[in-house]
């Protein structure tokens, strides 16, 4: 089969790669006249990092990755830590596959140049302006006219794959959050005593405090330090990204602990940007079997349990290790209903958990804050502990799913014929 794949994102890319090791034609139209991703650090959880390994991927991307010790909470106030879960060895141990973080831009050109390798034609400067479902194609803004056997569409939070599937625009949808994104050297922190066990230990370091919160941790072999500051959406309507006045963003965290106000004084030049979300659709497919979405075109979410890209690369892992199950062109009604099927309920579980830590994240000064505080602090990890990470049941559903088991059970169980809302088509005559 010739598979269209609309976005050179990272879930295109996935999805591109898990479709051609499958033994099938991919090609990706991207609107961009040249590959890049803008932005600056991403995290690779070991549901991630395990579909990496499974690729043959792990040891470039570790090349340019940092291995987190941990996760550690910390109070605004004075960055108390309230909460620690260990990532080495923990991760490997438990789960067999890191946790890893990674500029977004190298993890984008790893993924780029292994499709390639693979033969995977990326058109650029292919702007999508119609979709004929039905043939299907692709109609392009120069007006070529682009056939495949199945288009999926993978372009993003604002995807026009998305509106054309539903049929009427759907812009994304505003969280009220925006985020600082910023980057500095780590030889500029090592200047200043207090901010020397940030810059030495790789960690993963959050800050809760009201309306708020910040993430900080290491790039580019320790190089680099990402900050990411979350806080309440002030920019002007119509205006999703802006450089932003270094005064009023020390200003909005100038009662937080004292070791994060040195570490924003260190910082030359910021962006803002406005955190948007999508809304879930009632299916991802087009009922001619020949369209699907995948990644933010279909499930975009807030980042705040760091599993966005995460989510992509596992819809792209799913649809390609179920192309490879397939033994013929008629079992694609089935392929795209049971890819749905199992990565629907899950992606749906990650948006609304991400918008649900905020509450978690952004408590105002309180009885709730306190209570909070002291279940970090007291007690040993339970089921819906407010450090999401070491919640033993959410952590393993989380970082324990394996895109290809999930699929190898799933397609077991099509085999038998037992598999809920297919069309029977495992059998050799349909």
């Amino acid at each position: 089969m010739h598979v269209a794949i609309v976005g050179a994102g990272l879930g295109g890319l996935a999805a591109a790669v898990g479709i051609r090791l499958a033994g099938h034609q991919v090609t990706i139209l991207e609107q961009a006249a040249e590959l890049g991703e803008i932005g600056a650090g991403i995290q690779i959880p070991p549901n991630s990092s395990r579909i990496l390994k499974r690729w043959g991927l792990m040891d470039i991307v570790e090349a340019h990755s940092v291995r987190p010790r941990d996760f550690i909470l910390r109070s605004y106030r004075n960055g108390n830590v309230l909460s620690k879960q260990n990532l080495v060895p923990f991760a490997e141990e438990r789960y067999g596959a890191p946790y890893l973080h990674i500029h977004r831009a190298d993890f984008h050109k790893v993924m780029v140049q292994h499709a390639r390798n693979l033969g995977i034609e990326i058109l650029l400067g292919s702007g999508v302006s119609k979709i004929d479902f039905e043939k299907p194609s692709i109609h392009l803004q120069g007006g070529t006219e682009f056939l495949a056997d199945l288009i999926v569409g993978a372009d993003g939070l604002k995807s026009v794959c998305r509106e054309a599937l539903l049929g009427h625009a759907d812009p994304p949808r505003l969280t009220g959050d925006l985020a600082y994104r910023i980057l500095v050297k780590r030889e500029d922190m090592m200047k200043h005593e207090d901010l020397v066990e940030l810059a030495e230990n790789p960690a993963i370091n959050y800050w809760m405090g009201p309306d708020a919160h910040v993430v900080c941790y290491l790039l580019k072999g320790g190089g680099l330090y990402n900050i990411v500051l979350i806080c309440p959406d002030n920019l002007p309507e119509m205006v999703n990204t802006a450089k932003a006045d270094l005064q009023e963003m020390r200003d909005l965290f100038d009662k937080w602990d004292p070791r994060l106000q040195t570490l924003l004084g260190i910082v030359q030049e910021t962006s803002k940007w406005r955190l948007q979300n999508s809304e879930e659709m009632h299916s991802w497919s087009h009922p001619s079997h020949k369209f699907t979405l995948i990644g933010d075109s279909a499930h975009a979410t807030l980042p705040y349990l760091a599993q966005g890209a995460a989510q992509a690369v596992e819809d792209g892992a799913v649809l390609g290790a179920l192309f490879a199950k397939m033994k013929r062109p008629s079992q694609l009604p089935d392929v795209l209903h049971i890819y749905e099927f199992l990565r629907k309920a899950r992606t749906t579980r990650v948006v609304k958990g991400s918008t649900a830590l905020r509450d978690i994240f952004h408590m105002h000064d309180g009885p709730k804050q306190i209570e909070r505080d002291r279940q970090l602090t007291d007690c040993e990890p339970f089921e819906h502990y407010p450090n999401r990470w070491a919640d033993p049941v959410f952590q393993k559903w989380l970082f324990g799913y394996d895109a290809f088991k999930e699929v190898d059970d799933a397609w077991d169980l099509y085999l038998t014929g037992k598999f809920p809302g297919t069309e029977g088509r495992f059998r050799a005559n349909i």
